[in-house]
């Protein structure tokens, strides 16, 4: 026998008991506000499934006609199929046409599922789940919508021919780079909350951000930052670019050396698009951190019409593939 039950408010989190799946924790329930959250049980109380809901939101933050699926687990397909589609009737019945999944709210939370894991290990800030799961979406009638890469640079000996000229004619522009100032990192990071907004304005299903839940979701990274890895470009004082660099952790938690930078993310100002300050960026972080000693870098989690895509081709190869989903509803 199952028990379905649904949170509203983070309080009521405390309920759930784990299983054979974990409880969603309560910080993430805050960071994310979920409309519900849905827990299926076993007969003893033991947790063995759980998604949250949300409506999506549009450019300018007002909600649109689609639902999201996230936080989800599940101990196998059976549980999740039933949780899915628990889930989808209540988007339905809320007046969605579709349903996008797995999303922790927006893509500034966690979002799509690992579907080719390759060769190498998980990296630091990666999302992983089971191998089973996507099967699980693909099971409950969601299709691809969206897929995402992840490249290996194994040679940092490599390095862009053309970056002096470029840097030279940047800097003839007005256009120069520094490294991150970690004394002053919330005023750092408000500009490149404010960068990202008009940045990535056009991303597949991007909504905005408060700038106070950006600072929230980069405060656990803090101590592990090392300035020589995040560069901001500027111009006239303003931010117009900037690459966000930070070494692999798992590699020291595997008891391994420590010779892997992940680079996260990058983004240029629209204005400045075309005049290879990209390429820059992603070249001089890399020597930044040969420099530092490391000798590979991955380029995490790129939307496959990404131009940060064509970047990393100059230098590495895939190792990984992830894939967004959704779901047309009223539909058999």
């Amino acid at each position: 026998m199952r028990t379905l039950t649904i949170v509203h408010r983070v309080e009521d989190l405390a309920s759930l008991r784990a299983g054979a799946v974990e409880p969603l924790d309560a910080e993430s329930f805050r960071l994310t506000n979920p409309s519900r959250h849905i827990a299926l049980q076993d007969a003893t109380g033991g947790l063995l499934a759980r998604c949250s809901l949300w409506r999506a939101r549009d450019a300018c933050g007002a909600p649109t006609t689609a639902g999201l699926i996230g936080h989800y687990a599940a101990v196998d397909a059976e549980v999740g199929r039933d949780i899915l589609h628990h889930a989808l009737d209540w988007l339905q019945a809320e007046g969605c046409d579709r349903v996008i999944g797995p999303m922790d709210g927006s893509t500034w939370h966690r979002y799509r599922l690992l579907t080719e894991r390759g060769t190498e290990p998980i990296f630091f800030l990666e999302p992983d789940n089971p191998d089973a799961w996507p099967r699980h979406f693909t099971d409950a009638g969601f299709v691809p919508l969206a897929t995402y890469t992840s490249a290996l640079n194994p040679d940092l000996d490599r390095v862009d021919p053309r970056s002096d000229a470029r840097r030279a004619e940047l800097e003839r522009s007005g256009i120069t780079l520094r490294t991150i100032d970690l004394e002053c990192f919330d005023a750092e990071l408000a500009a490149i909350h404010e960068l990202s907004l008009v940045a990535f304005a056009r991303n597949l299903l991007y909504s905005p951000i408060g700038l106070e839940a950006f600072l929230v979701s980069y405060a656990p990274i803090r101590p592990h930052l090392v300035p020589e890895l995040v560069l901001l470009a500027e111009r006239d004082g303003q931010l117009v670019g900037f690459i966000f660099g930070i070494p692999d952790l798992m590699e020291s938690a595997r008891a391994e050396p420590l010779r892997t930078v992940i680079v996260k993310s990058m983004a240029v100002h629209p204005a400045c698009g075309g005049n290879g300050l990209g390429g820059l960026l992603m070249d001089d972080c890399q020597r930044a951190a040969r420099r530092l000693g490391f000798d590979r870098a991955i380029h995490a989690l790129m939307h496959e019409t990404n131009y940060s895509r064509s970047i990393s081709a100059r230098y590495g190869r895939v190792i990984r593939r992830y894939t967004l989903y959704e779901k047309a509803l009223g539909h058999p």
